[in-house]
């Protein structure tokens, strides 16, 4: 099945203790169906001093599931679903279902 959410996306968090949030997905784990996404679901980690690290708690993104996001329009940045259609030259395109805004450029 193709990739509905991609590296570098806008998304809004639609569900869980950080609803309504925005950001940019760093990472995508496709395997596990979850996603790293800048600036949402912060977790505290206490790790060891390294050799090149200081140590201490630190705070970072968890993972969280691609079901509990949803793209941003690129129209009006509102949450809106993403459906698939073949562009003019053939290519497979991604769309923004709100606004018919292709998303892939």
């Amino acid at each position: 099945m193709a990739a509905k959410l991609k590296k570098g996306d806008k998304v809004v968090v639609m569900s869980g203790r950080d609803k309504g949030k925005r950001g940019e997905i760093t990472s995508v784990l496709a395997n596990e169906g979850r996603a790293i996404v800048q600036g949402v679901n912060l977790v505290k980690r206490h790790t060891r001093p390294s050799q090149t690290d200081a140590g201490g708690i630190i705070t970072k993104e968890a993972a969280i599931q691609l079901s509990n996001l949803m793209i941003e329009d690129p129209k009006d940045g509102t949450p809106t679903r993403v459906g698939f259609k073949t562009a003019d030259d053939g290519k497979k395109v991604r769309f923004a279902k709100k606004s018919g805004e292709v998303i892939d450029v």
